[in-house]
């Protein structure tokens, strides 16, 4: 009667030297953490052509921003599923053959690399969109004064509403230039962070609208407490937002995790089953 294969999912513990050896085959940790990365990018790609192909400008037409909203969720965590899930069996199936390691040290050993597999992607990819956004940004922005960049930044986050302030009725007035428009930025962004306009810049708003656009102070009133209401609105709609996102996100590579653990566990079986000859 011939002898069984043996395997790592055997009970033995036989083979000091193995068992204290290094439990970690770094080569298919890497192997399993680029190829992750790389579907990633790939599948990032495609989810971003889909959304794109499914949009449009006209009304009624295309897919709406919470149907958006929603695939984008869905396709998030499919992506994870899947890229993790084969990164953590290459990880696995990759890995050196342990032959005299308990099966629950085997075991471990195989959700560890698909674990560090998927740490590693992880790492790579955020570093990369990262860096990509870093070069993106920098480019814009370098032949701009420190101040300009700041003061240019709070324009752009309340740019709708700050030219809201200014529109006139057809009565012929100078430009508002780029400084008042970047001031009333400022004054914007620091009315949203104490929760209401401080009296004293709800007042120089109001003169400096009336002057601006020649309309009386009681319309520039209005029309100054109606636009930092819709800012205010605005901010809160992308607080949820982002609230929202960063959840969902934190989901999908929970599930990103799992998933590229539990693949390299299967990937370690096929591994041991896999007979010298």
């Amino acid at each position: 009667m011939s002898e069984p294969i043996a395997s790592s999912y055997s009970s033995t513990t036989h083979g000091q030297p193995e068992a204290n050896a290094s439990g970690v085959s770094w080569s298919a940790v890497f192997a399993g953490a680029f190829v992750t990365a790389a579907l990633v990018l790939i599948l990032l790609a495609l989810g971003a052509g889909l959304g794109l192909s499914s949009v449009s400008p006209w009304s009624n037409t295309g897919v709406s921003a919470s149907g958006i909203g929603h695939s984008a969720i869905m396709w998030l965590i499919v992506m994870e599923i899947l890229s993790s899930a084969m990164g953590g069996y290459l990880a696995g199936r990759l890995r050196t053959k342990w032959t005299s390691v308990h099966t629950d040290e085997v075991y471990f050993r195989d959700t560890a690399h698909g674990f560090l597999a998927w740490s590693t992607a992880l790492v790579v990819t955020a570093a990369f969109l990262a860096t990509a956004a870093t070069t993106m940004v920098g480019a814009s922005v370098s032949s701009k004064g420190d101040a300009e960049k700041v003061s240019g930044s709070a324009y752009s986050s309340f740019a709708y509403f700050v030219d809201s302030l200014f529109r006139n009725s057809g009565a012929k007035t100078d430009p508002v230039g780029n400084a008042i428009r970047s001031e009333v930025a400022l004054i914007f962004a620091n009315g949203l962070q104490k929760g209401s306009l401080p009296t004293e810049d709800q007042a120089y708003l109001e003169q400096v609208v009336s002057t601006q656009t020649g309309i009386s102070p009681q319309d520039a009133k209005q029309r100054v407490s109606n636009a930092f209401t819709n800012a205010q609105q605005s901010a809160d709609e992308l607080r949820k937002a982002t609230a929202h996102s960063l959840l969902w996100t934190f989901l999908a590579l929970l599930i990103g995790a799992f998933s590229a653990s539990f693949a390299a566990t299967v990937g370690g079986r096929q591994r041991d089953r896999v007979i010298t000859i």
